[in-house]
């Protein structure tokens, strides 16, 4: 029997949220989905949570704690430092980029701008990571 792990989706702006969704749902991906609307809410979620997510989605430019330092603390946390990690952010900053993989992103994938653009961005990453992917046993 295959579980289906939820995806962490980090990420305050609602219409960016909804559109994720709406690609998720698109592409048939099935897994449930728990949101965090701001980088302090995602640590609370991950650090509750009696399971860890098969797939954090995680924004750079978020309110009371920024992408950047949600990814730090992933990373320093030994149940979670494996976790894949795909930033998926409107930033196209350099540093951003830079600091991202530095801290431990697995991936940088900037939001397009154009509707459909942005739908099949999102499919593509939930495709790869939620089943083509091979992931790490008992992570």
């Amino acid at each position: 029997m295959v579980i289906s792990r939820p995806i962490l989706l980090v990420e305050d702006n609602p219409d960016d949220e909804l559109l994720t969704l709406r690609a998720f749902k698109r592409s048939n991906i099935r897994n449930p989905i728990w949101i965090a609307r701001d980088g302090a809410e995602a640590i609370q979620v991950l650090s509750e949570a009696d399971s860890l997510p098969g797939l954090i989605l995680l924004d750079v430019k978020l309110p009371k704690m920024d992408g950047l330092e949600v990814l730090k603390y992933i990373r320093a946390q030994e149940r979670m430092q494996l976790l894949p990690v795909v930033m998926l952010t409107s930033s196209s900053e350099e540093q951003d980029i830079i600091e991202s993989y530095q801290l431990g992103a697995n991936s940088y994938v900037r939001k397009p701008v154009d509707f459909d653009q942005f739908i099949d961005a999102v499919s593509q990453v939930g495709l790869y990571w939620l089943l083509v992917n091979e992931t790490l046993p008992g992570v």
